[in-house]
């Protein structure tokens, strides 16, 4: 599809309503006097329709409408229908007990339970790493690489050293998309971007199933002639998602990601009250399980029967591209670049949170000037995260590098939480070397630096999310040993405690 100036015109109109929009009902609202919680809390007030919209955009960017159409294949879907699980845990389980702790940071619960900072300050930089390095980067070659596709814009591509040769428009895109979805991080705090979340994620549902829709129409709802693994949510051992890892891995991905998440719980822990967030994170969870897995699968599988195998992840900005007329498809990519603001202002503000309360005030200055502090940490951070847009960009499949990666971090993060909360009277030394331990374990296990990608996992035969069940396993078990044997002292099952009585509901 060729650029237009009708579609221009939409483009710009839209994500200059959203904008406004945001800026019209931040400036009426009522703010805390307490800096820090009106930045990264915005001031304890969302209430569940913000919280709901915000959890929803900020995980639904284009590492999922991208990425998993990209793979073409139904599959995929089982990362959204097992969302619904996570979300549940963060609603009746986690939720409560970051209100009756008193919480800013996920993190801080951590430092309360094992009464140490450095096991926050760890998972912190843990959280930090996984946000700078593979999420931000992965969010912005994502969406540059969906306008590329849709609209037609690829260059001839250049060479960069240590990738080899990347089409130059992605680097143009990118950094537009990251000085946009910062302004909004580093001058809004978390009241602008849930806010604009919300706006942004009523626009991009509807119009994600209006694409779904025309999808099915194109191929007349027939979908004879598309090999049978790529309909099939069973998936065999050689496949994406083995089905066995729907009960491993897979569940303690979505703990993690829902429930222990910095960039996700955010949004829930901002509301007045338990009862106002659990009403946002069960909307959000009736989100994701009727309507997004549609939107994350199905236009891909029309694709392959209209174009076969399309490589680079570009299966879903081609057909967006063919199928939507000019207006629509101005509509639609403001509704994208509005997903990669939401996605990268809410991971970034996330992430200034993690540095200024868990890392800045606990080594550098107790009291530090709040928003200047997360102005300059968000320029390092973007910084960084268009410096790593390449690495992505050489990917085969973008969601799948994102999710094995994340098993680096991602479960010695979860194995923490685990022990913080079902146990008393363990040595954080005993955790921090634990968590160490599985991030070089899970490192060895995977084996991402062989030469031959067909090498990759072969250290243990099975599958990457089978290792991230295995490592957390692992470490907790260790971190249970190291205290008893090497630090004398014996873990106390402590789970009435932390889930007894909890904050005003």
């Amino acid at each position: 599809m060729d650029l237009e100036p009708l579609q221009i015109f939409v483009f710009i109109a839209i994500t200059a309503i959203i904008a406004g929009a945001t800026i019209w009902y931040c400036r009426g609202a009522r703010h805390s006097e307490n800096g820090e919680q009106e930045y990264f809390l915005a001031g304890g007030s969302l209430k569940w329709y913000f919280v709901a919209g915000s959890i929803t955009l900020t995980n639904l960017s284009t590492d999922q409408l991208v990425g998993m159409n990209g793979n073409q294949m139904a599959l995929l879907a089982w990362w959204e229908l097992a969302a619904v699980v996570g979300l549940f845990i963060l609603c009746f389980v986690f939720i409560p007990v970051y209100y009756k702790y008193n919480c800013t940071t996920t993190t801080e619960l951590l430092e309360k339970r094992f009464g140490n900072p450095h096991i926050r300050a760890l998972i912190s930089t843990l959280f930090l790493l996984g946000n700078v390095f593979i999420f931000l980067p992965a969010i912005l070659y994502g969406g540059s690489q969906f306008m590329i596709s849709m609209f037609g814009l690829s260059t001839s591509p250049v060479n960069v050293p240590g990738f080899g040769a990347i089409d130059p428009m992605i680097f143009v895109f990118s950094i537009v998309f990251a000085t946009i979805g910062a302004a909004y991080a580093i001058f809004g705090g978390l009241r602008a971007v849930a806010v604009s979340d919300t706006f942004s994620g009523v626009l991009l549902l509807s119009l994600a199933l209006v694409v779904t829709i025309i999808a099915l129409k194109a191929i007349n709802f027939d979908f004879s002639g598309i090999p049978k693994e790529r309909l099939t949510l069973i998936g065999s051992p050689s496949s994406d998602i083995p089905f066995s890892t729907l009960f491993t891995g897979m569940l303690f991905i979505q703990i993690f990601y829902w429930s222990t998440n910095q960039t996700i719980t955010q949004r829930a822990m901002a509301s007045p009250s338990v009862k106002e967030a659990q009403k946002g994170i069960l909307a959000a969870a009736g989100i994701r399980l009727l309507i997004v897995p549609p939107i994350i699968v199905l236009p891909g599988i029309v694709a392959y029967k209209l174009y076969g195998r399309v490589e680079n992840d570009m299966a879903y900005g081609q057909l967006v591209g063919d199928l939507l007329p000019g207006f629509l498809s101005g509509a639609f990519a403001a509704a994208i670049l509005a997903a990669i603001l939401t996605t990268f202002n809410s991971i970034l503000n996330a992430s200034a949170a993690l540095w200024v309360c868990d890392i800045h005030e606990t080594y550098v200055d107790k009291k530090p000037k709040v928003k200047r502090l997360s102005l300059w940490v968000s320029i390092v951070m973007v910084v960084m995260s268009l410096i790593l847009v390449p690495f992505f960009a050489t990917q085969d499949s973008l969601i799948n590098t994102v999710q094995t990666l994340y098993g680096l971090l991602s479960m010695p993060i979860l194995s923490a939480f685990i022990v913080g909360v079902l146990f008393k009277n363990v040595d954080a030394r005993a955790m921090i070397i634990s968590v160490i331990f599985g991030v070089l374990f899970y490192f060895w296990m995977l084996n991402p630096l062989a030469t031959d990608a067909s090498l990759a996992t072969q250290r243990v035969g099975l599958h990457y999310i089978h290792l991230m069940a295995i490592n957390l396993f692992t470490m907790v078990g260790l971190c249970l040993a190291l205290n008893r044997l090497v630090f004398r002292k014996r873990a106390q099952w402590d789970a009435h405690t932390v889930f007894g009585k909890t904050a005003d509901a």
